[in-house]
């Protein structure tokens, strides 16, 4: 039986990977930040009706050399789905760049040490899609973010950092058996919690269909079910023409008031109805952090098609749109919010 190593197991994607790899027959190794979680993941796969008996967890910090030798040992494939995020804007980029850069040479080195078959890395379409400054709206996977730039997210900048220095430390092997590496790159992932990390983009439903957003701004994003994005993982890991390549993660891009929409229809009143324009939204971002994120972005179109996903890994969504709508009544019928 072979093994694969998911860190982050206790994360929103980690589960659906860890879920995913234990019904598909792996035998599975999770990283956790305490043990005392433990129970977290075990309760995860009961809930999802999937058997934990091939399922352990290890200790694995991504700023600590500690446990990540032991992690990896054994294993034939690592997905890296472990990395920072917090709301809004952190006082200093670093709090989100180290943590992304430094636990992924962690993972990655213990891999490639180990003799690792292949390592799948979550990247984001946020290593893709950051403004050039010359209004561009189409990306595909030659794309990168502008770490460079100001105008940057540190969100961006650390998504975008770790995964090319992922691929700096894959390209610098030297020896004829060498540790692969594929990466997924997901738009805006919604869908079913087996937890109660419901996620950065449920995070943000709870607060429209609760009508703690005021209104819609005119942004434009890439949206995909969380499940289809643990099935690209597992098809990029086991497809040998996925080495060595990104894949844009999405089911269909659609307009924030297409969603407020969508959740009204389907009896959430408190969705915002009305439009706010571009100026009022910079202007705001001025005093909110959660704004600041998202300014830069509004008002004009971002298209991130899968097609490279669709062709290689033979990956078919479910519609994004039924997703929204599951999200919600989860988030309410569970009381996550």
């Amino acid at each position: 039986m072979e093994k694969v190593l998911v860190t982050g197991a206790t994360g929103f994607i980690g589960l659906h990977c860890v879920q995913q790899l234990l019904e598909a027959g792996y035998a599975v190794r999770g990283t956790v930040r305490s043990l005392s979680r433990e129970q977290e993941v075990r309760d995860a796969m009961t809930k999802a009706g999937t058997s934990d008996e091939n399922l352990e967890l290890v200790e694995a910090d991504l700023m600590s050399d500690a446990g990540w030798p032991e992690a990896v040992a054994g294993c034939d494939y690592v997905m890296h789905v472990a990395s920072p995020f917090i709301k809004g804007v952190p006082k200093h980029e670093d709090e989100l760049i180290q943590p992304a850069v430094q636990g992924t040479e962690r993972a990655l080195s213990a891999a490639i040490n180990a003799g690792v078959k292949k390592v799948v890395l979550t990247s984001s379409c946020a290593a893709i899609v950051a403004r050039d400054g010359k209004g561009k709206t189409h990306f595909t996977e030659d794309d990168w973010t502008d770490t460079s730039s100001n105008r940057t997210p540190a969100y961006y900048k650390s998504k975008t950092l770790a995964e090319q220095r992922a691929w700096e430390l894959v390209e610098a092997q030297a020896g004829d058996q060498k540790t692969e590496l594929s990466v997924i790159n997901p738009a805006g992932v919604v869908g079913p919690m087996l937890s109660r990390d419901i996620g950065t983009s449920n995070a943000f439903i709870a607060e429209v269909i609760k009508g703690e957003v005021p209104g819609c701004p005119k942004l434009h994003l890439g949206f995909v079910d969380v499940r289809d994005v643990a099935s690209a993982h597992l098809a990029a890991m086991t497809r040998s023409e996925a080495s060595g390549e990104r894949f844009i993660i999405s089911e269909r891009e659609l307009w924030f008031k297409e969603i407020s929409d969508l959740l009204r229809e389907a009896g959430y009143e408190k969705s915002p109805a009305r439009v706010l324009p571009t100026w009022l939204v910079k202007l705001l971002a001025i005093f909110s952090a959660d704004l600041k994120q998202i300014a830069g972005m509004a008002g004009r179109a971002t298209y991130t098609p899968a097609d490279k996903a669709r062709k290689l890994l033979d990956w078919q969504p479910r519609n994004v749109e039924g997703s929204l709508v599951e999200t919600a009544n989860q988030l309410i019928d569970e009381q996550l919010i």
